[in-house]
């Protein structure tokens, strides 16, 4: 696994613990606005997907 996996996985982790905050993520990962909230809306959505199975 690489680098920027590990920071990709790290940064979902974050998001899944912080309740999904773009801006906790920005600021803690230096992230831009759009990609914070690219990851927040990973995590809302498969948040979604989990909700709705049986």
């Amino acid at each position: 696994m690489g680098v920027d996996r590990l920071r990709q996985d790290r940064i979902l982790e974050e998001a899944l613990a912080s309740g999904a905050d773009p801006l906790h993520l920005a600021h803690v990962f230096s992230l831009g606005a759009r990609t914070s909230l690219r990851y927040t809306n990973a995590v809302a959505l498969s948040a979604a997907e989990h909700e709705s199975l049986p």
